[in-house]
């Protein structure tokens, strides 16, 4: 092809397309799987947990009492639920800032880190409605209730197509996938890694992601960690 196409005309018609790994999801209901992500060929390992009653009880409660509910702060395990605690409503009380911390402490600990980057945020859209990759090492996401995260396993993923939503067209006509019945989800409750295109040696290989689409007044709790050094 002429090489006087420009670059992003060339991506579009198929020149340039990034090299394609091999990449798999891992699931489980036990903790132990999310050290999977350690895996190369590995961009999502997905731990299968149940909330218990008092937790699910208490999320609602905060989604009641506030609605806008948003928080981000840099924290070490030892500080997360000291740090999660001052930010919630005054008046409410609940197991979630000890769930917090717990999973900070797993994430921490996972990936030999002194802080992590703590976001838990009340969603009532979605947050990134386009399917997308991480420009990070690496993940954690949560939903605590609601729908949960969305994604495409990389085999059914054409990934010269993503960032082209400046066309104006939703993915579903992208040719980014081929139906609907590529479309993975996690369940609420689940916590998965997602390694992302900073991971070293993942470029091309990040977990191809976006938030669910939330109507009707539906809502959603989101915990996300990231690596804070």
């Amino acid at each position: 092809m002429n090489s006087q196409v420009p670059v992003a005309a060339r991506k579009v018609l198929g020149e340039d397309s990034p090299t394609i790994k091999t990449r798999r999801s891992v699931a489980g209901n036990d903790v132990a799987v999310l050290s999977a992500i350690y895996e190369e060929d590995v961009n999502i390992a997905n731990w299968h947990r149940e909330l218990p009653e008092p937790l699910r009880c208490s999320v609602e409660h905060l989604l009641d009492l506030a609605p806008a509910f948003g928080m981000s702060l840099m924290t070490t395990p030892a500080k997360a639920y000291e740090g999660v605690s001052e930010v919630l409503p005054k008046n409410y009380q609940g197991p979630l800032a000890e769930d917090v911390a717990e999973i900070v402490e797993m994430f921490c600990f996972l990936f030999d880190l002194k802080r992590a980057g703590l976001r838990l945020t009340a969603l009532n859209e979605a947050m990134c409605p386009r399917f997308h990759v991480d420009k990070v090492p690496c993940r954690l996401v949560t939903t605590y209730s609601g729908r949960a995260t969305e994604w495409l396993p990389q085999e059914r993923v054409d990934r010269t197509k993503l960032g082209m939503g400046y066309l104006g067209l939703p993915d579903s006509d992208l040719g980014l996938y081929k139906s609907a019945d590529d479309i993975r989800t996690m369940r609420s409750g689940d916590i998965a890694l997602l390694k992302g295109e900073a991971w070293i040696g993942n470029e091309n290989g990040g977990l191809v992601h976006r938030s669910p689409n939330l109507t009707g007044g539906a809502r959603r709790l989101l915990l996300t960690l990231d690596f804070g050094g």
